[in-house]
């Protein structure tokens, strides 16, 4: 066993990734004064930041519309985001241009809600973000709170996704098959004995998959999905499929974490099973709870409410169009877009336009 595992030697993982578009040197943050505008908040929106991964494609163009760059290979748009050098920056209104960790350090009640108790209360909770898979994962799994703050200097990972776009016969990998052990699993970190143990299914649009931390998962080519996790980039990998990295050499992957970080007691995780509630506008269909966020989905053909004043609600539009109404003036939320409605927005209505709106909400609980 102690051959499979090498010796912990303080590392900390941190993914191969380019940000495209977000504003920020690597490394850096930027220093500048700014007056903090001592408006009232609207909903408010953020530029997406742009992550070129070795998995990723151009369907976050074509499928969401997002304005990519050309000839990358876009994998993430990080929509809501204050991680490290990776911090969202509102993109229109008073607030232009003024970061969310400024917004939470400065203004953090009115963003959060009174009475919000997080673990890092000067950290936004939340990282949002759309994938597009155009080559298989890395099978992985995120370490919870615990082991991430010992073993990557961060936080844990939970995380849910919404499937968006999956071509026939594309995959979702999500926890281990009843009864693998964890010496099983040990003995076949890194190699390809580690597929026959995952557990995987066919995914269809609409599906939601909840990802405790813990779970060994990958997600297979062809998905396009919207993740809610917590504000965490916490990554150990556990087989690449004999893949080679930009440099021509495979990627690193992490077998002592990955041991460390796996929760044997989880099993095979499939979708969630739903019902849709009658609202006042149409209908909303709890999908996946924990203790970190709530996600519902609201299918709207007429205005209804959504926000409260006790705390934020990050909205996500995943199909059709809509406004967004605070204090009487209107934000748009076209498909594929995010807004987050601060605690001090309090309840919105939303109005769709044309189709019915399908639009994914999500709070902290």
């Amino acid at each position: 066993m102690a051959e499979l595992i090498p010796p912990f030697a303080n590392r900390v993982n941190r993914k191969s990734t380019t940000t495209v578009g977000s504003g920020i040197r690597p490394g850096t943050l930027p220093s500048r004064a700014f007056t903090m505008p001592e408006a009232p908040f609207p909903p408010l929106s953020f530029t997406p930041i742009f992550k070129s991964l070795i998995w990723g494609g151009r369907r976050l163009g074509s499928v969401l519309h997002k304005p990519i760059p050309d000839g990358d290979r876009i994998a993430e748009s990080w929509e809501i985001a204050d991680h490290r050098e990776d911090v969202s920056r509102v993109n229109s209104g008073r607030f232009t241009g003024v970061s969310l960790r400024d917004l939470i350090r400065h203004r953090g009640v009115e963003i959060l809600g009174k009475g919000r108790s997080t673990t890092r209360p000067d950290q936004f909770p939340l990282l949002v973000k759309f994938l597009d898979a155009n080559d298989v994962l890395s099978v992985q799994v995120h370490p919870g709170d615990e082991s991430a703050s010992r073993l990557a200097d961060d936080n844990g990972k939970s995380e849910a996704w919404v499937i968006l776009h999956a071509e026939p016969g594309s995959l979702i990998y999500a926890g281990l098959n009843a009864g693998v052990t964890r010496e099983q699993f040990a003995q076949a970190l890194g190699t390809s004995r580690i597929e026959p143990l995952l557990h995987r299914f066919e995914p269809k649009v609409g599906d939601c998959i909840m990802i405790p931390a813990g779970t060994v998962h990958a997600i297979g080519a062809g998905i396009v999905l919207a993740e809610i996790q917590q504000m965490s980039d916490a990554t150990f990998r556990v087989h690449d499929w004999e893949r080679l990295g930009h440099d021509g050499k495979p990627r690193p992957l992490h077998p002592f974490e990955a041991l460390e970080s796996t929760d044997f007691a989880i099993g095979p995780i499939n979708p969630m099973v739903t019902r849709a509630i009658p609202i006042p506008g149409g209908c909303r269909e709890p999908l996946a709870s924990c203790s970190y966020f709530a996600i519902e989905r609201l299918t709207l053909n007429a205005p209804a409410v959504v926000g409260r004043d006790d705390r934020f609600t990050v909205i996500l539009a995943l199909n059709g169009d809509a406004d967004v109404i605070h204090a009487g003036d209107s934000t748009p939320l076209r498909f594929g877009q995010t807004l987050l409605l601060p605690a001090s927005s309090g309840p919105c209505e939303v109005v769709p336009r044309g189709d019915p709106s399908v639009i994914l909400t999500c709070v902290v609980p």
